[in-house]
């Protein structure tokens, strides 16, 4: 199966900065005057940023999707950016608490004599979300189950009546998430339709407690064969234990359910689903695995 990365021409590239706000992932920095792809990890081929290059410096490659391997990426690509680029890439792996790769570029540094240009690269980042002006970056990729997300005190925001939002991820779009982030790894992903939470009154209690969850529009999205990669990776190489479908009655969100067939023929384990079909009203019309 295949992913889609941005990759970029530095004999093009300008520095110019133009990109960077068109990638959703915080994964694109400029160092040392040009364009840098800091973590491999996070980049999930969307390309956003490629309508804003105005040199034709970066495009998007496939390329044969592998367990993401952090030395390999520490040895391929960031150890010859230099020490600036290296440096950015392990904030990025603080930032997002990525504490297991970190050690694993840590390990690499070490063990290829390399210096480390972090003064203090295992203390947790406590505040870098001051980069954003504060608040939620909205498009960075975070998870609110270990502790990364950026909710603020529900006394604050909510009244006692209220119930709490059962999402345990940032980003959902499917187009958006990578298949291989962290809070995918052995989950149960909720697969839905963009219509499914505004139908159904209790859609965080009764759908997504304890899921990991990406949402889609199979009428309205473009790129259907991305989707269908993306499924294909996080059941092989984030081993989900189970999809759980949400779609509406409507004819046109079956559309999901092919998606997934056509990740399980690609992918090399299986995994049960479940088909949860919801009235336009919010009443759950059918539900059984397929």
């Amino acid at each position: 199966m295949k992913r889609q990365i941005i990759t970029i021409d530095e004999t093009k590239c300008t520095g110019c900065g133009d990109c960077i706000p068109g990638c959703p992932e915080g994964a694109l920095q400029v160092i040392d005057g040009k364009a840098r792809l800091v973590s491999d990890l996070f980049c999930d081929g969307l390309g956003a940023c490629i309508g804003h290059c105005p040199t034709g410096a970066m495009k998007i490659e496939s390329r044969e999707a592998e367990p993401y391997d952090e030395k390999r990426v520490m040895h391929e690509s960031i150890v010859k950016g230099g020490p600036n680029v290296i440096a950015a890439h392990l904030k990025h792996l603080i930032e997002h608490n990525e504490q297991g790769y970190l050690q694993q570029a840590l390990e690499y540094l070490k063990e290829q004599g390399i210096a480390n240009p972090l003064p203090s690269p295992s203390a947790p980042a406590q505040h870098h979300h001051a980069a954003h002006g504060g608040g939620c970056p909205g498009s960075k990729m975070m998870d609110f189950s270990a502790g990364s997300g950026c909710h603020s005190d529900p006394a604050a925001t909510h009244s006692s009546a209220a119930p709490e939002s059962a999402l345990r991820q940032w980003p959902i779009q499917l187009h958006l998430v990578s298949p291989q982030a962290p809070y995918y790894q052995g989950s149960n992903l909720l697969l839905a339709a963009d219509c499914a939470a505004f139908a159904v009154g209790d859609f965080h209690s009764k759908f997504m407690s304890g899921k990991s969850l990406a949402i889609a529009c199979p009428k309205l999205d473009s790129e259907m064969d991305i989707y269908v990669d993306k499924l294909a990776a996080m059941i092989d190489l984030s081993h989900i234990n189970t999809i759980t479908v949400a779609i509406m009655e409507v004819p046109c969100c079956g559309g999901l359910m092919s998606i997934v067939a056509d990740a399980q023929k690609k992918a090399s384990r299986k995994v049960p689903v479940k088909k949860v079909v919801i009235s336009l009203r919010g009443e759950i019309m059918k539900e059984e695995w397929v």
